[in-house]
């Protein structure tokens, strides 16, 4: 029977890497990197092999094994696994860097920050004070060999080799015999006599105090270099004085030093130290707590190390969120800190989660994550936003707020070109076409109408051809201004999307109609676009041959690279209409148009139809690069005396035709700016007479506002009996036409003779039983 010697070295589930060791450590042991098996995780090994004849060694190497496995503590090297042979040791922690290799890294990259090494030696003291304090322990090796970083930039105490018991049960303490370690031992253990007073922590305070002088001056070259403080800064310097002071009575206890470093003023006191402090006892904190903690860690989080934000804050802020019901007040910290990750980590630690937020019904975190789209949406595929995004997105169109509703349209230009052809071709025009039309928050059909404009390459070629007209065309016949202006921009921004044909009979019209715009804003941009389209039909006209290539995106598939004038007034409803919306919003808060009881014709809602009577604008490329030159700014007085009005893409041709005759729907005459019976806020209107001499006589008066606009109108000369006047109104989405007086009074005779002979019918019907009662009499 064979039997055969098991390996415990090749079973151990962790392995080397195949590197030198990590600096040349004074002790016995050699650190190495290496990683678990299963998972391949990094973590650091300390290997120390045991050789014949240093027993000593091999004893003290023994006994900081057991300590290891036995201290348990922050702000102590992790201890993970170990493996004890005859021939080796191995002590497997968390992954982690000698101090004095960390901090020629980083002066190399420019320098360790204050606030850094502020944490980290409060976390140094912080494991001294267990120790002793807690443990009656004495570590006999402070120093800057036996600290180490890990990567989220903490301070472990670590070189536990000589560690005895301050009770003196243990026996003495160990000798070193390293020249490299002893240099730190204070003057007293110099003195064998035994007279000098001391406290059980004095030794290890004084090398405290050796270790905050290389922190900031480098390797110490002997104890008699304590005397000069160097680079300390002066807020310590009084404190690191008290450690290395010849009398060691008064070297303070570690909790002592921690709280006089802690004072207001101190070196320890700063937002870097309370939000590690806070960070390590969030488990315990009251909710408002939280909610105002992370309130305040976006606004510090760009002065803190990017190492601390990615491997302390992060988890801590998804473990909020996940098992601490944070809610919204995570997602600023959160995104803020997620700069910092590569695509990979942004996919595994914070695409679930963000996928995870969106199925939330509270709205500040709805609002908050549509706010903040652009920073997460380059790691979201398609399948996750059409499948996972989208669906619980579209229900902010219909939301009561309207914060919401705005920044759910804006939210589409981002996410527009990952939607598939159902959600964008369909879904999303419905809710644009009811927005737009319906919406009664002007700027929202502003911004609707905008994002269409941006979002109009991505649609397909029969949907655009479909939808862009039409809705355009609608905007422009908006009583909100801006919405108009919009509406010009829209086309200019498509203005590769349409046919001469289409530029010709559908676009020019309608921009004629707004050269005479009570609003000068539009006046403006009308005459720009009219010179732009003109320019454009005057070049194919001259040369035919250009038509093919003037018009070579109107049928072409969707493409990102299409209607690239459209980029550039990207930057407009993303920053300046949203300004202005939400000023809007809280200081003219606008309600739903007043429904009169005129009837109306129903009309589907989420789609449009192409009407000849449609009136659209559009713009050249020229024109298009210099949109963003306009002062939005001054959008803002002009809405502030624009009502809002609701009507539906689809019913352009219909309400047009509708307010063509005398009456309304239901026989009732319509002032100037009504739409198919909804009642409105009499408007001044430019007025152009047909037939008719009309001067401009001044300025109209605004029943509504009383207010005096400057807004020009015409006057217009009464007509004598039996003349015809036409008059109209341009402009504006309604038209009113009067007309023929003549025509009305024959309508009123026609009626008049009709009762005249019903009731003389009525009087034959009666006239035998009259005749009768005569002669009975």
């Amino acid at each position: 029977m064979w039997f055969f010697a098991r390996d415990p070295v090749r079973d151990f589930p962790f392995e080397l890497i195949p590197e030198p060791p990590e600096g040349g450590l004074p002790g016995p042991w050699a650190l190495h990197r290496g990683r678990k098996k299963a998972t391949g995780s990094p973590v650091s090994i300390f290997v120390y092999d045991v050789k014949p004849g240093a027993e000593e060694q091999t004893q003290v190497a023994k006994a900081a094994f057991k300590r290891f496995k036995t201290l348990r503590h922050p702000n102590i090297l992790a201890y993970i696994d170990g493996l004890e042979t005859e021939k080796c040791l191995h002590v497997v922690t968390e992954a982690v860097t000698p101090l004095g290799i960390y901090l020629k890294a980083r002066v190399e990259a420019g320098g360790l920050k204050e606030l850094e090494i502020s944490w980290g030696l409060h976390q140094i003291v912080k494991a001294l004070s267990f120790l002793v304090n807690d443990c009656s322990l004495i570590h006999n090796n402070v120093c800057m060999a036996a600290v180490f970083v890990d990567r989220a930039g903490e301070w472990k105490l670590g070189g536990l080799d000589y560690m005895y018991s301050a009770q003196g049960n243990g026996g003495g303490p160990p000798r070193k015999g390293i020249p490299e370690l002893e240099q730190y031992d204070p003057p007293e253990l110099a003195d064998s006599s035994g007279r000098v007073v001391r406290e059980k922590w004095s030794a290890d305070m004084w090398r405290l105090g050796c270790l905050i002088w290389e922190v900031f001056n480098g390797p110490l070259p002997r104890a008699a270099a304590l005397r000069n403080p160097g680079k300390i800064p002066k807020t310590l310097v009084p404190h690191y004085c008290e450690l290395v002071g010849a009398n060691p009575k008064v070297r303070p206890n570690p909790a002592r030093f921690l709280q006089n470093c802690r004072a207001p003023g101190g070196f320890m006191s700063n937002r870097f130290v309370e939000t590690n402090l806070f960070l390590e006892e969030i488990q315990i904190k009251e909710p408002a707590e939280k909610q105002k903690f992370f309130q305040e860690l976006s606004k510090s989080l760009d002065a803190f190390p990017e190492d601390f934000c990615r491997h302390k804050v992060l988890p801590q802020l998804l473990t909020a969120f996940e098992f601490g019901n944070a809610g919204a007040v995570v997602l600023t910290p959160l995104f803020k800190v997620g700069k910092f990750l590569s695509a990979e980590e942004y996919q595994q630690k914070i695409i679930p989660v963000v996928v995870k937020m969106f199925s939330s019904t509270d709205r500040a975190m709805r609002i908050r994550l549509l706010q903040q789209m652009e920073q997460f949406i380059q790691y979201l595929d398609e399948p996750t936003v059409n499948t996972q995004i989208f669906p619980h997105v579209v229900h902010g169109f219909l939301d009561t707020n309207p914060a919401i509703r705005e920044q759910t349209v804006k939210s589409m230009l981002l996410l527009a070109p990952k939607l598939n052809e159902a959600n964008l071709n369909v879904e999303l025009m419905k809710h644009f076409a009811r927005l737009q039309a319906k919406d009664e928050q002007g700027p929202i059909r502003c911004n609707t109408t905008v994002c269409l404009g941006k979002i109009g390459s991505y649609l397909s070629a029969s949907t655009r051809h479909r939808v862009l007209t039409s809705a355009f065309s609608r905007a422009t016949r908006d009583p909100f201004a801006p919405s108009r202006v919009a509406g010009v921009l829209g086309f200019a921004a498509t203005h590769n999307l349409y046919s001469m044909n289409d530029c010709a009979q559908k676009i020019l019209p309608v921009l004629c109609g707004l050269t005479v715009d009570p609003e000068k804003s539009v006046r403006d941009q009308a005459f720009k676009a009219i010179r732009s389209f003109l320019s454009k039909l005057e070049s194919v006209s001259e040369d035919p041959t250009q038509l093919e290539e003037v018009e070579k995106d109107v049928h072409a598939a969707s493409s990102p690279g299409m209607g690239g004038a459209a980029a550039s007034w990207a930057g407009w409803a993303v920053t300046g209409v949203s300004s202005l919306t939400s000023k809007l919003i809280r200081s003219h808060p606008t309600t739903a148009p007043t429904e009169t009881n005129i009837p109306q014709r129903p009309t589907p809602e989420g789609h449009w139809e192409t009407q000849e009577e449609d009136k659209d604008t559009a713009e050249d490329s020229s024109t298009a690069d210099r949109w963003d030159d306009e002062d939005w700014g001054s959008l803002e007085q002009e809405a502030e005396s624009v009502l809002a009005q609701q009507d539906d893409w689809s019913t352009g041709g219909q309400v047009s035709r509708a307010s063509q005759s005398p009456t309304g729907a239901a026989g009732k005459l319509r002032a100037p700016g009504n739409r198919a019976g909804r009642s409105q806020a009499p408007r001044s209107h430019l007025l152009t007479v047909h037939g008719w001499p009309a001067s401009i006589t001044g300025v109209a008066q605004s029943p509504a506002t009383r207010a005096t606009p400057s807004l020009p109108c015409l006057h217009v000369p009464a007509p004598s009996r039996g003349q015809t006047l036409g008059v109209r109104t341009t402009g504006r989405a309604s038209r009113l036409t009067v007309v023929k007086a003549e025509l009305a009074r024959k309508k009123r005779e026609e009626r008049r003779r009709e009762m005249e002979a019903k009731r003389a019918e009525r009087k034959v019907a009666k006239g035998p039983m009259k005749l009768g009662a005569r002669k009975l009499d």
